[in-house]
């Protein structure tokens, strides 16, 4: 996939252009794109199209941005580009270009194609994100995958002075610094008082064969015990100790429920709903 420009360098013309993807052996993809073969188009070529279409100050900004960066198991279905206010755009259905007032010199990564750094891409992925639900997504797939840390993204964050999900995002990257554990396990109990849920322990002391634990929420009468999980239990390292000990309760006869930070802020009736029904309690929803 090369750009206009550069086939031009070659000291290709565009008569000579017109006569390859006449011949179907090139194909054009927008009007700034020459494809050097007639097959399908993966979607690295697509990216490189998407640039080339938005011009010479063009860059992948939000979810493409990161994609191109390596993020996994996520897709868009149009690769979203950012060129700066006052460029000429030039309109394809194949792309979404936008013009931006956000993009600055600084928020462009340093090598590879023409992107926006991943915690740029990715506060930008959040806010332009269809639901509540995708944005946490996106912004929990990028630390986890490795491509910026919480505290990266936070700090582009409070960059964003007004747009309708800014305080959504900050809750979620609280959680995914993990900063607000407690604050989570506050939320959490304040939360089963309001459905009128009888109050648990909180940070029980446990003690089995590999050593001593604490307990987030327990109910000593129904044996009920609640983990609340931020980002940190799916990381690699914390998986098989979270593992055993959720073993090592059942196997004492416990009956453990885990409320992740993310379904508290989500998915909240549901989970609620399954503690009230493990207490033996009427579900009453939150006002």
């Amino acid at each position: 996939m090369l750009s206009r420009k550069q086939v031009y360098g070659l000291g290709i013309t565009r008569w000579e252009i017109r006569g390859q993807v006449g011949s179907g052996r090139w194909q054009l993809i927008g009007d700034q794109s020459v494809c050097l073969h007639n097959g399908p188009i993966g979607d690295e070529g697509h990216r490189w199209a998407a640039v080339f279409q938005g011009g010479p100050s063009a860059c992948l900004d939000g979810a493409s941005a990161l994609i191109a960066a390596g993020l996994t198991r996520f897709e868009v279905s149009r690769h979203r580009v950012s060129v700066p206010r006052g460029a000429r755009v030039r309109r394809t259905r194949l792309y979404d270009i936008r013009q931006t007032r956000r993009l600055r010199p600084e928020d462009r990564a340093a090598s590879g194609i023409p992107r926006t750094r991943a915690p740029v891409a990715a506060v930008r992925a959040a806010l332009w994100a269809v639901t509540d639900k995708q944005a946490t997504y996106v912004l929990t797939l990028t630390v986890q995958q490795g491509l910026a840390r919480a505290e990266e993204i936070g700090i582009e964050l409070l960059r964003v002075r007004r747009d309708r999900r800014r305080l959504l995002l900050h809750e979620v990257v609280n959680d995914l610094i993990d900063g607000a554990r407690s604050l989570g396990e506050l939320d959490v109990v304040k939360e089963l008082r309001r459905r009128g849920l009888p109050p648990p322990e909180r940070q029980s002391l446990r003690r089995d064969r590999r050593g001593r634990y604490y307990l987030d929420l327990y109910w000593p009468a129904h044996r009920l015990v609640v983990e609340i999980d931020g980002i940190h239990h799916a990381w690699v390292e914390n998986v098989v100790d979270d593992a055993l000990r959720q073993n090592a309760l059942a196997l004492d006869g416990d009956t453990i429920l885990r409320l992740p930070l993310l379904g508290l802020r989500l998915n909240a009736d549901e989970f609620f709903d399954q503690i009230a029904e493990a207490l033996g309690a009427p579900t009453r929803r939150a006002a």
